[in-house]
């Protein structure tokens, strides 16, 4: 362990697997919540033109990322809000389209040498670069910021646009200000996890850690340590085995949620013979001046007055 950490580069990868362990699982919570789980993954296909830029200029790649992803971002909210029947065509269209485009514009690049697109598409993180940690950490800090500050507002929208419009609160913008986090989150995490396994890092841990909590404040919690614990064994066994980070990140982090689940039947089936309430409380959280409520209930009449109030 002295040894890895003597090293300026493991230094560097473990700063980047705690930063995305925790930027990763707190977007992805409300992305679990509005069943869009897959969303990081249509993104992590968007951000591989901006990687494609990102050569074509000769410029930094997340950065560009960061650009291409936050319009890919605003332009699925705009597809999703509207509510056509066209909508999924649409973004089939956006992601696929990334994709090509990003192979494309790396195949044209003067830097599109062995392997310059393979640590974006799975994860380099030894590489990580000082450059690359500040964008990580400028980027993880805000994300950070926005998902934990305005954590009821965006659990509010995540969980009944109509009610959380009839309060006050301001859906559409919320709605674009999530897009974009998670738009932001893909570039944070593509060094770490890669381009197309990004979405597991911000879906696994939230729903591991549904399997033994109860409230959405212990939910977001659980899953950010989660997130941090997976990230830094990830890249330990990475470098003493010799094997790609984002791989072994996520196989971890599947292995975790295969306990708890084994851990939660039990439990589960103790509550249900002893008369509790068998459902897990998905969110304790409350809106700015109003009473505190829960998921479970926040679907009923009563459930909806709660927020209200």
């Amino acid at each position: 362990m002295t040894e890895m950490l003597s090293y300026d580069f493991m230094q560097r990868a473990l700063l980047a697997a705690v930063l995305v362990g925790i930027t990763a699982p707190a977007v992805g919570i409300y992305l679990v919540q509005r069943r869009q789980a897959l969303m990081g993954d249509g993104m992590g296909h968007v951000a591989m033109t901006g990687v494609g830029l990102g050569f074509i200029f000769q410029t930094s790649p997340v950065w560009m990322a960061v650009l291409v992803c936050v319009l890919g971002a605003v332009t699925m909210e705009l597809v999703r809000s509207r509510g056509n029947q066209r909508g999924d065509i649409a973004l089939a269209m956006l992601f696929y389209g990334g994709m090509a485009c990003g192979k494309l514009l790396v195949s044209l690049s003067a830097q599109a040498g062995a392997g310059s697109l393979e640590s974006y598409l799975w994860g380099s993180i030894l590489t990580v670069a000082p450059a690359d940690l500040a964008a990580i950490a400028a980027l993880g800090a805000v994300v950070i910021a926005v998902t934990v500050g305005l954590r009821r507002q965006l659990f509010a929208i995540c969980q009944d646009e109509d009610f959380a419009r009839v309060t006050g609160l301001p859906v559409r913008t919320l709605n674009l200000l999530l897009a974009v986090m998670a738009a932001v989150t893909v570039t944070v995490a593509m060094r770490v996890v890669g381009l197309l396994l990004v979405s597991a890092l911000m879906v696994v841990p939230v729903v591991a850690a549904q399997q033994l909590t109860r409230s959405f404040a212990a939910t977001q919690a659980a899953s950010i340590a989660l997130g941090v614990v997976v990230s830094l064994a990830g890249v330990t066994g990475s470098y003493h085995l010799d094997v790609p980070s984002g791989p072994a990140i996520v196989l971890l982090a599947i292995a975790v949620f295969a306990v708890f689940s084994a851990i939660a039947a039990p439990l589960a089936r103790r509550r249900h013979r002893a008369g509790a309430d068998p459902g897990p409380r998905e969110c304790d959280v409350q809106l700015p001046g109003r009473a505190s409520s829960n998921t479970s209930d926040a679907g009923t009449p009563e459930g909806r007055a709660g927020l209200a109030q």
